[in-house]
């Protein structure tokens, strides 16, 4: 089985906003990077000699130097590093242009933090470093196109919906590894979500039809542990039935 052969993406993140900063932190190491983060210029720089990030999402205005001054500071450290600002609306338009002939991009406040991972993933993959450009993930026959949000099995496409997708990739990113209800509900409905882990079952059971129904299973379940997948072959499905359908209790 096999997964990203590349190395994380290393993002620094730069805000002096702890609530924005933790948010933005916690959905990149969703997407599997390695982050940290700062909360000035200057700290920056320091964060950058240690941690040499791929990749910089900064707030324009710092409370030691503006953005542009920031970032000038960490490309002394690291020239190839790709960054991308985050600008108050308020800022104008002239002001956001500015910015991105600075930096490789711009994302105006208020943000999704969705739209400033596509484009930390499209800056990184236009300039042809870092490991965001990443092809897929592959566990036996089943391939997962992170970018083009599409995965195929046996060379049969599975169409999928996005909490599918979300539910599959990080599956599939610890292929073999037992993920407990508790970590899938962290990853896959994030921090903000309340609701009651019945709905890793029924999202388990919605996979099983569309991977495994009509082949052999890839996705397992441990009973009072979690679930976890692995090329078809390698064991049957502890707790669950072997004889069971696949898309039949989880």
């Amino acid at each position: 089985m096999t997964a990203v052969a590349e190395p994380p993406l290393r993002v620094l993140v730069v805000d002096d906003e702890p609530p924005v900063a933790e948010l933005l932190s916690m959905a990149l190491r969703h997407e599997g990077w390695e982050v940290r983060g700062a909360a000035d210029g200057a700290g920056a720089v320091r964060a950058a000699r240690e941690f040499r990030p791929d990749a910089v999402v900064l707030d324009a205005v710092l409370p030691d130097m503006d953005g542009l001054a920031a970032l000038a500071g960490l490309r002394r450290e690291l020239p190839g590093i790709r960054a991308v600002f985050l600008a108050a609306a308020a800022s104008g338009s002239a002001r956001v242009a500015g910015l991105t002939a600075g930096g490789d991009d711009c994302v105006t406040k208020p943000f999704r933090l969705e739209d400033v991972v596509a484009r930390l993933r499209g800056v990184v993959r236009r300039s042809g470093a870092g490991p965001a450009g990443a092809a897929a993930l592959v566990v036996g026959d089943l391939v997962l196109d992170e970018d083009g949000r599409e995965a195929v099995r046996g060379g049969v496409p599975v169409h999928l919906t996005a909490t599918e997708f979300e539910l599959l990739r990080f599956l599939m990113r610890h292929p073999g590894r037992v993920l407990s209800k508790a970590q899938i509900l962290d990853r896959v409905w994030s921090y903000d979500f309340g609701g009651h882990a019945n709905v890793v079952e029924l999202y388990i059971s919605y996979l099983r039809r569309k991977i495994d129904a009509g082949r052999e299973p890839m996705i397992h379940t441990r009973r009072g542990a979690g679930y976890l997948i692995k090329p078809a072959g390698q064991g049957t499905r502890t707790g669950a039935g072997a004889g069971a359908a696949a898309g039949a209790g989880v």
